[in-house]
């Protein structure tokens, strides 16, 4: 027998967006199921460059210094290697917030934080290995979504079905959204390798003639993304591992003593880079929020603080009319209207750096020097504050702003 859960607020999906979305509406008295298709939260390589952004909506929340608990890596300036140039790309010191710098966390320290926040509130409820395979709708109106979990079939009717499932958004599928493909010339490979105490911490990227790779510093280890041509995957493999091996040591000849420890492939997990845009983001009964309504590039590390900073949104806006049983269609158009033209700025900057940057370093077969406008920032503090504020910031950063906290 199909067990039937009725609820305020649906949201399919436990990553940074969902969560923060469930224990934001749950704060402000919405009744709130969060449904997460996977286990546990232990998926690596995913976004962990917590942004002043994030972390100052978490101070507002009161939680930073338990955040700060946490296992993470401080880093208050974002440098690069240019083919010979060492470049200072951006200055978060300066930034007036309580935390002036990027903190890399582990996503699943992240999720398992939110988590624990959103268990003492009675009417947030976390469903695990719940796979939405169905929207339930009524004359027209989307009102839950059917799930399968390890103990059968649920329905959970709702108000209002968030999805905050990512970029292969199950939800979005099934709702049948337009989405508008910016496309990518570029895929990233990811792994770790160990990191010696006496490295340098804050080397963000490197880019050499025909590479480019970033290095995230986390602690006694590097999480590496070796970025390559989108669909060149395969070529690299059949190439061998000893030749993919050589290529890292080219980018950073520091990793020579700890490059044996990459054995296999299966080390090695392919990132298949997409930029995309939902046109409407919503339909009735239905938000699409974070990688569900604009998958991101991870240039700059934004992704994770994009789908906070939409998920802060939708809790202003959509926590009241949610709470007193009114939502409307208006309430949350609402969402799209304030979170858009911020998503297109920032989307706009990384398919800008795909094309004048990373692709024609990839291409070049000769000494690649950095572009004006990067040497211009290393040559100048005031653009070097002025880019940490874009990035640890972003465009419109929002604030805790609920009507019932």
């Amino acid at each position: 027998m199909t067990e039937v859960i009725n609820t305020q607020c649906c949201i399919a999906g436990g990553g940074p967006a969902g969560m923060m979305l469930g224990v934001l509406l749950a704060r402000a008295g919405v009744d709130v199921v969060v449904l997460e298709k996977h286990a546990d939260f232990l998926r690596d390589f995913r976004g962990d460059t917590v942004h002043p952004s994030t972390l100052e909506i978490i101070y507002e929340l009161g939680w930073l210094e338990d955040f700060l608990k946490c296992p993470h890596q401080k880093v208050n300036h974002m440098e690069g290697v240019i083919g010979k140039e060492n470049i200072t790309l951006a200055d978060f010191s300066h930034l007036k917030t309580q935390a002036p710098y990027i903190a890399f966390m582990p996503q699943w320290d992240f999720l398992n934080f939110l988590k624990q926040k959103a268990s003492t509130y009675k009417n947030f409820t976390l469903i695990m290995q719940a796979k939405v395979d169905e929207l339930l709708v009524a004359n027209d109106t989307i009102v839950g979504v059917k799930a399968t979990t390890d103990d059968g079939v649920i329905e959970v009717r709702s108000s209002l079905v968030v999805a905050a499932d990512g970029r292969n958004s199950d939800v979005r599928r099934l709702a049948h959204m337009d989405v508008l493909e910016h496309g990518s010339p570029i895929d990233v490979l990811w792994f770790r390798i160990s990191r010696k105490l006496d490295d340098p911490s804050a080397v963000f990227g490197r880019i050499m003639p025909g590479s480019l790779m970033v290095m995230l510093n986390r602690g006694d280890y590097w999480q590496c993304g070796y970025v390559i041509k989108k669909g060149e995957y395969e070529a690299l493999k059949s190439q061998g591992l000893e030749s993919f091996r050589k290529k890292i040591l080219e980018n950073a000849p520091s990793l020579k003593e700890s490059i044996h420890e990459i054995m296999d492939w299966e080390q090695i997990k392919l990132l298949t880079v997409k930029v995309d845009f939902l046109k409407k983001w919503y339909k009735d009964g239905l938000l699409c929020i974070g990688d569900a309504a604009h998958a991101m590039s991870p240039v700059g590390g934004v992704g994770i603080n994009l789908a906070i900073q939409d998920a802060v949104a939708a809790a202003n806006i959509l926590a009241c009319p949610l709470a007193a049983d009114k939502l409307n269609a208006v309430h949350v158009a609402a969402v799209q209207e304030r979170r858009q033209w911020p998503t297109k700025i920032i989307q706009f900057m990384q398919l800008i750096m795909h094309k004048r940057i990373i692709y024609q370093a990839l291409q070049s077969k000769k000494d690649f020097k950095a572009p004006l406008f990067l040497r211009a920032i290393a040559a100048m503090p005031v653009l070097q504050q002025l880019m940490g504020q874009f990035i640890g910031m972003g465009f419109r950063p929002e604030h805790i702003n609920i009507c019932n906290k």
